[in-house]
């Protein structure tokens, strides 16, 4: 006897499943990927235009790709958004925020695209992204903000801003998001999800890219559910033939991890900011605490620590790292033009932070990555006691739009030095100095993970006194997402957040 299935899916019956739930309806016969697919459109015409999420819509594609999908995949028939920075699509523009490759269209596919592909995932549409996901908020000059869906006049995070607030706002369950300094954890906090970033070398950013940012640079997404992360994970994670680095595979599939108990833990925790000039909010403070008392009551083992690295590490180390790779990316970029690129082509900043990597020498470079290895080396002490590190994901909770941006005297000032030559002259200057902190302070939780390659995750467990989600951070030791799976599915238990969402 044929069973009856519904010919739609409303969006309020959508929204209360996760891509896992969705996967199982379509498998089930429920639902279609078409049907699944025109719930989401219609939700994006509705929240769009008040969020600018999608920057990139590809309807039609998404249409055909519903109808086309392979017979097998974990993820059949889910509708996905894919964040438009580093990631190919055969045939789709890929802009990465910036006015320089607006007229951009990729050849070819990335081999993450083909693995979300071969997951069954149906892709419509690029989400909004800064240029070249620089900042960690979403305020490209080419795409104008994102707002995040809990409060609009304040940012939902980047660089995986869009991705983040698309699926905070029901558009998705999930989405692809990359993270070189905190650009999946930071918007996770800021939006209310679950945002793991992965192992150095889990998931290839291959063929394209080798290593990105020194190896800072790990991609995976951005989600509502844990084992919905977990699923996608197991989807894109393995390596590509001419992977500059290497890792052991898991034990088993992460999606199996979610449901194991973790077994009574180790943590440390800390809360006071890296930078002198900077305090932590108190109501990250107040998150990092709550989460340490119902860690404690589940059984673990829970002690403060002082930050066990200083900021040199960050204002310099890491500093030094992001003005060189924006050098090169504009270095790739005139390949891609065929001319010189002018400073008409990228936003003022990326222009000043290139400029600003000529006063640096290939020493200077090679110095500061070497000493990446002193944070590496602190960070694997402290894991010899502790199984994990927790802090809050930021210091501040969701910044209003346009906190980062210059003002106009500073914009006056960029443009005036630079005409004469002379930003590269202003290195080791109170000026880069104070650039440094200021622009790295905001980060300077997350970017940690980066420079060691550790999984990390930010967990949305607080939300602060006027209804804005605040997250609290985990790092294990390398190769360990495994014992991060464990505990996230634990607290995910402990204190529900999946039927908290923003009204739009």
């Amino acid at each position: 006897m044929q069973t009856s299935r519904s010919q739609t899916l409303s969006f309020d019956e959508y929204v209360k499943q996760d891509a896992t739930a969705l996967a199982e309806l379509v498998r089930t016969g429920e639902v279609t990927p078409s049907e699944l697919l025109e719930t989401a459109i219609a939700r994006a015409e509705a929240v769009n235009p008040k969020l600018n999420v999608i920057v990139t819509p590809l309807y039609d594609k998404g249409r055909d790709m519903a109808n086309h999908l392979p017979e097998a995949g974990p993820l059949r028939g889910v509708p996905f958004l894919l964040k438009d920075l580093e990631l190919e699509w055969a045939g789709t523009p890929m802009k990465s925020g910036s006015r320089g490759y607006q007229n951009y269209v990729s050849t070819a596919d990335s081999e993450v695209i083909k693995r979300l592909k071969a997951a069954g995932l149906v892709f419509f549409g690029k989400t909004n992204t800064p240029e070249f996901g620089l900042t960690p908020y979403t305020e490209s000059k080419l795409y104008g903000p994102a707002h995040n869906p809990w409060k609009l006049t304040h940012s939902p995070g980047g660089s995986s801003g869009g991705s983040a607030a698309a699926v905070a706002a029901g558009i998705v369950p999930a989405a692809t998001a990359t993270d070189g300094g905190g650009s999946i954890r930071i918007p996770a906090s800021c939006c209310g999800l679950f945002g793991l970033k992965p192992s150095r070398a889990r998931v290839t950013l291959g063929p394209n890219f080798g290593e990105l940012w020194n190896g800072a640079v790990a991609g995976h997404a951005v989600t509502r559910s844990v084992r919905d992360s977990a699923a996608l994970l197991d989807a894109i994670a393995g390596p590509l033939a001419g992977d500059p680095y290497g890792i052991a595979p898991p034990e088993r599939p992460f999606l199996q991890e979610v449901g194991r108990e973790p077994g009574k833990l180790r943590i440390a925790f800390a809360t006071q900011a890296l930078m002198p000039s900077q305090t932590t909010d108190p109501e990250c403070v107040k998150a990092v605490q709550e989460t340490a008392r119902l860690l404690e009551g589940l059984g673990h083992t829970v002690e403060e620590i002082p930050l066990p690295y200083e900021k040199t590490i960050v204002t310099e180390a890491f500093f030094v790292n992001v003005l060189g790779e924006t050098a090169a990316v504009l270095r790739q970029l005139s390949e891609y033009l065929g001319r010189p690129v002018k400073r008409t082509d990228v936003e003022l900043n990326t222009w000043a932070q290139a400029r600003l990597a000529e006063g640096f020498s290939a020493a200077d470079a090679a110095y500061q990555k070497r000493r990446w290895n002193t944070l590496n080396r602190s960070m694997g002490q402290l894991h010899e006691t502790y199984d994990l590190f927790l802090t809050p994901t930021l210091p501040r909770p969701p910044i209003a739009m346009g906190t980062f941006q210059n003002k106009d005297s500073e914009e006056r000032l960029l443009k005036l030095v630079d005409s004469f030559g002379g930003l590269k002259y202003l290195n080791g200057s109170k000026t880069v100095e104070a650039l440094a902190e200021r622009s790295l302070g905001y980060i300077s939780f997350t970017v940690i993970t980066n420079m060691t390659g550790q999984p990390s995750m930010s967990v949305p467990l607080h939300w602060s006194a006027d209804g804005l989600p605040i997250g609290v951070m985990f790092a294990a030791k390398l190769g360990d997402e495994a014992t991060l799976f464990r505990l996230a599915g634990q607290l995910e238990q402990a204190k529900p957040w999946f039927d908290k969402r923003p009204t739009l």
